[in-house]
């Protein structure tokens, strides 16, 4: 049995977490700006203890509102672009945590990420959309602080015609 014990992981900061992004080409967007036709807004992030829930999050642009394309993957959306929705997604869950945590820092473990994709009929590549976004959770926190568990399942479709939606469970530090 592999147990870790959580409180002896690293911390990794938000400027580390943005240095690293920066290394790759990449950058934190602003948080998500929930579109106006959501009449009772969800928390984004729910903080209980130690345990961090993310709700659902879409791809979003740099200032922080849903980003396109729309689509079903397999059909109107190619695999590629799926990646970097996925990509952007992620990058957006990142905005949105530290705006709630005040610094990624907080984070002890990325404990799991559920991965949904808008589905053509036929397309059963679902882990192939995530692997991306999942390597890039490695990058920026490292194995120990971002090794994650993930599922990634096909969806008959996601709010506004979405591509892909990430939801995540992560621990923080006590």
């Amino acid at each position: 049995m592999n147990v870790q014990d959580t409180s002896v992981r690293p911390a990794v900061t938000s400027e580390e977490v943005r240095a690293r992004l920066a290394a790759l080409g990449r950058s934190l967007p602003e948080p998500w700006q929930l579109p106006n036709q959501i009449k009772i807004a969800p928390s984004l992030i729910r903080v209980l203890g130690s345990r961090v829930f993310v709700s659902g999050h879409v791809p979003i642009a740099d200032d922080g509102t849903v980003a396109g394309p729309a689509g079903k993957v397999g059909s109107e959306v190619d695999l590629e672009t799926a990646q970097q929705s996925a990509i952007r997604t992620l990058l957006g869950i990142f905005a949105s945590l530290e705006r709630e945590l005040g610094d990624l820092g907080r984070i002890s473990a990325w404990c799991r990420l559920h991965c949904m994709v808008n589905s053509a009929d036929g397309f059963l590549e679902f882990p192939a959309v995530f692997n991306p976004a999942s390597q890039l959770l490695l990058d920026a926190f490292g194995d120990e602080v971002g090794g994650h568990s993930r599922v990634a399942v096909g969806v008959a479709g996601l709010p506004w015609n979405m591509p892909v939606e990430i939801e995540a469970e992560l621990e923080l530090h006590d």
